[in-house]
């Protein structure tokens, strides 16, 4: 029996509440879930990549561990990592409507360059406004960010201080 496994990709700098919503029915959905956490080494972001992919893997708490594993990866298409890890699906979250216009193109050029193909699970209600960089600027104005991120990233953010 083949395993049916996607990966989930995005910068998750930082994880937020509406990531973990996507991860945790993306492995309702699939056998293993790769989150797959891109990232420029040219750029730095607000956390480096090892305590990108730390918070991610506290985030997902016991119960989702044995089915989520957590990887970064740079200078690559998504679609090549897909290929690596033996994908059959990308696992995408939308909020509304401006990110399915973004992220329908992309999703029609990795079908293209591959034939994978790319699902998407509308956000909780609750959590559609909740974005990483969004989540970033209330913080560094001192806005309270407690109810979008898991407890671990609110610690780091509150290190960045």
């Amino acid at each position: 029996m083949t395993t049916r496994r996607c990966v989930c990709p995005g910068s998750f700098d930082p994880v937020t509440l509406g990531h973990l919503d996507i991860l945790r029915r993306a492995a309702a959905l699939y056998d293993e879930v790769v989150v797959a956490v891109l990232h420029n080494p040219a750029k730095q972001g607000t956390f480096p990549v090892e305590q990108r992919l730390a918070l991610v893997r506290e985030a997902l708490g016991e119960e989702l561990r044995t089915t989520v594993r957590v990887e970064a990866y740079a200078d690559r298409l998504l679609v090549d990592v897909c290929r690596e890890v033996g994908a059959q699906a990308v696992v995408k979250g939308l909020r509304g409507g401006t990110d399915f216009a973004y992220e329908l193109p992309m999703a029609l050029m990795n079908r293209h360059l591959s034939g994978v193909e790319t699902l998407f699970l509308p956000g909780d209600p609750g959590l559609e406004h909740v974005s990483s960089s969004l989540v970033r600027e209330v913080h560094r104005y001192g806005g309270d960010v407690s109810a979008l991120v898991p407890g671990g990233v609110l610690a780091a953010l509150r290190e960045l201080e």
